[in-house]
């Protein structure tokens, strides 16, 4: 028996807009759109009615804005997916957004494969939507002055931190795997262990909680 489609709930108040998403994302087998909504109210009462997994969520719209409505979405118990569509690729409302629980951004001119792929991604709970743009967003908005490193960080083991310090670069479990000669199974599961030793969802604040403390280095 085939599992389920992934059910994605379009937020923008660009009707056209809306259109071509719907028939790229319905013309996939394994993906579904179970409404739309055209702001960010209408959005928070979408989500109660047709439970997405995930939500492509324009951040600028009348009545209530994407920032507000994803805070109000991801206060329920088992929130979906939040991806935040933005206009400009360094957009210091995206960074808000991703700080506040967003699994990250879209440039609405994406190429259309990317955006499949994108809510595929998020839905597996990688959230690894375009990294490294994640982390110059993060970059070119970083406080000059650090918070202490939590405690939690120093229970990561050696090899856990040069994991943390390659995510943090933006680089994939593939790219990790071939600059440590690991696995890629073996990247996944270290991953996987930093995220819950440090009380993270998923790999997008693994980024903020780098730039949040002092921890990204630039890549080799």
């Amino acid at each position: 028996m085939s599992a389920e489609p992934i059910r994605v709930l379009l937020v923008d108040d660009q009707v056209l807009f809306r259109a071509g998403i719907r028939m790229l994302v319905d013309s996939q087998p394994d993906l579904t759109v179970v409404g739309e909504a055209a702001d960010g109210r209408e959005a928070v009462a979408a989500v109660g009615s047709t439970r997405p997994d995930v939500v492509l969520m324009d951040i600028r719209m009348p009545v209530m804005d994407g920032l507000a409505a994803t805070a109000e979405i991801l206060r329920n118990a088992d929130p979906p997916r939040v991806v935040m569509l933005t206009t400009f690729d360094l957009d210091e409302a995206a960074a808000r957004a991703i700080r506040g629980g967003a699994s990250g951004f879209l440039l609405k001119d994406a190429e259309p494969e990317f955006l499949l792929a994108a809510i595929r991604t998020v839905h597996a709970g990688s959230a690894v939507i375009a990294a490294s743009a994640t982390r110059d967003l993060f970059a070119h908005f970083a406080v000059p002055t650090a918070p202490p490193v939590p405690r939690e960080f120093d229970d990561l083991t050696s090899r856990e931190k040069e994991i943390f310090a390659l995510a943090a670069q933006g680089l994939s479990n593939a790219e990790i795997a071939e600059r440590e000669y690991l696995s890629e199974a073996t990247v996944k599961t270290h991953v996987s262990r930093i995220l819950g030793k440090l009380g993270l969802r998923d790999r997008v604040q693994l980024v903020v909680f780098a730039f949040a403390h002092g921890l990204a280095t630039a890549a080799d």
